[in-house]
């Protein structure tokens, strides 16, 4: 079922602000704009394309930039959280449209909100899986990240120039399943709490396992498919990493500002990310913080990281609800 779906789906490039991205298609009426996150690609939403365009919505899921087909600008500068969210208004104009629903996960989650936060003109809702919506701390994340974890924590590692570009492209496919399988809720030592910390000199994926066997839902065809979106390392993907200190002062002006568009946030709860210092906190208080937050976060047991691809029935529910209710409102 789900290679008919791909067949269906339609692949092109689409100028935007400078750059080329690649993007995949499916169906007709209100755009809806998949964003994915770190290492993935379009590919992602493989699961979501068909019941979306089912629901009578126009499903267009690009290659971000620095990712797959789309184009790898050599410059760190060139992945700033507003180059990012210039790219999904510049998509929706590209695409003919004036507003569109707009969905991410793991990375593509802080693009989704940020595009709401900073063009909810264009936004007729959103919703981020994995990573909740943005509240912008007191200080730079990659320097309060490096104080409390002396250097350990991921982003730190990622942000040191070419070394981690180097150990994930030495094999691969090999760092990809680790990846794939590590955050998965079916790892064993999957732990809700646990921080992903690495050791700078050892690399992240000596310590992580590599499966004998993949996940049911994680097959070896979309292993080839992932690992082929790396055809050109992983340099562009961890840019978007060394921005964040960046990003942090480049956001000033809203720090304190809200998302307002209708919003969902969904998780799993052996996902790492909604563990990270401060973020259990900051869920349970979403409710009273998010004006236009649909329904309380939806939690789903068991799940891991890779949220629409080990749970693609209640993702895609829960995303077919709210677009559908938001669409009826817009239409009322």
């Amino acid at each position: 079922m789900v290679s008919t779906l791909i067949r269906m789906v339609e692949h092109r490039l689409v100028d935007v602000n400078g750059v080329r991205l690649h993007i995949a298609e499916q169906g007709d009426g209100p755009l809806v704009v998949l964003l994915h996150g770190f290492p993935e690609s379009w590919h992602s939403w493989h699961h979501q394309f068909g019941p979306l365009a089912d629901a009578g919505f126009r499903v267009v899921a690009p290659d971000q930039r620095g990712y797959g087909r789309s184009d790898h600008p050599d410059s760190v500068d060139a992945y700033t959280i507003l180059h990012l969210v210039g790219d999904v208004v510049g998509l929706i104009q590209a695409l003919g449209e004036e507003k569109a629903y707009v969905v991410g996960h793991d990375w593509g989650a802080p693009v989704a909100w940020h595009t709401a936060l900073l063009r909810p003109d264009m936004v007729l809702g959103v919703a981020g899986l994995s990573v909740p919506p943005p509240f912008r701390g007191t200080e730079p994340p990659l320097a309060a990240m490096e104080e409390r974890f002396g250097g350990r924590f991921y982003w730190n590692y990622f942000n040191r120039p070419g070394v981690a570009d180097a150990e994930f492209a030495k094999d691969t496919r090999t760092t990809l399943r680790k990846f794939f399988y590590a955050a998965s809720g079916d790892a064993p030592d999957a732990e809700h709490g646990k921080q992903p910390l690495v050791d700078p000199e050892r690399g992240w994926l000596a310590d992580m396992a590599d499966p004998e066997v993949l996940p049911a839902w994680f097959t070896e065809d979309d292993l080839d498919t992932l690992t082929e979106s790396f055809s050109q390392g992983f340099t562009g993907a961890l840019n978007w990493y060394r921005n964040l200190d960046r990003n942090w002062e480049l956001t000033a002006p809203w720090h304190g500002a809200v998302v307002t568009p209708p919003a969902l946030y969904v998780y799993g709860d052996r996902d790492l990310v909604p563990a990270f210092p401060g973020t259990p906190e900051l869920i349970e208080r979403l409710p009273d913080l998010m004006p236009n937050l649909w329904r309380k976060p939806v939690k789903l047991a068991g799940c891991g990281h890779w949220t629409q691809q080990e749970r693609p029935d209640d993702v895609n529910r829960a995303l077919v609800e709210f677009l559908t209710a938001i669409r009826s409102r817009h239409a009322s």
